[in-house]
């Protein structure tokens, strides 16, 4: 037994599920988002709740039921809530601004990087040592806040870089004399 599988998803107000066939669409305050799931699972939408359950015994099937039950539950917090990432820049001299749809950011490098940032996620830069990415999709904002840190990841001895806002960096001792 799938220890998550087998809790329902509760369906929050002004969030409405539809099913057809083996996709499941989710509408919200903050838009609608959708999952088609394998054949080994059958969904069905009940009015305050989603379950999940296998088809039969089979491994892949059990598998996919926690799988499945997780992305709905990702679904269901995307269009209430939103997913967030905040990243922090640290390094002297190291900024980001907004322009319009680009995120420019200075790096230590001999030009600045201008990122542009895709349909379907917010970024905002309050601070010029502050980056938030927010968004609908999760998996979407993880990607894009991953892109960003990629440009300057941080770095062991100073700690100079882009690194997540709840990241801890294994700090390294320098040469000896």
């Amino acid at each position: 037994m799938s220890r998550i599988g087998k809790r329902p998803v509760e369906l929050p107000s002004g969030v409405s599920a539809t099913t057809s066939g083996q996709t499941i669409e989710v509408k919200g305050p903050k838009g609608s988002r959708s999952f088609t799931a394998t054949d080994d699972v059958t969904i069905t939408v009940d009015e305050d709740a989603i379950t999940i359950e296998p088809r039969g015994k089979s491994k892949r099937a059990r598998q996919q039921w926690g799988m499945s039950r997780t992305m709905v539950q990702n679904l269901v917090i995307g269009v209430t809530d939103g997913f967030k990432k905040e990243l922090e820049i640290s390094g002297v001299g190291y900024r980001a601004q907004m322009q319009g749809n680009v995120l420019k950011l200075n790096l230590g490098y001999s030009h600045d990087v201008n990122f542009e940032v895709p349909e379907g996620v917010t970024v905002t830069s309050a601070k010029p040592t502050e980056v938030t990415v927010e968004g609908v999709d999760q998996q979407l904002v993880g990607q894009v806040a991953a892109n960003i840190r990629e440009w300057r990841a941080p770095e062991p001895y100073k700690g100079k870089g882009i690194k997540y806002k709840d990241e801890y960096i294994f700090r390294k001792e320098g040469k000896k004399k």
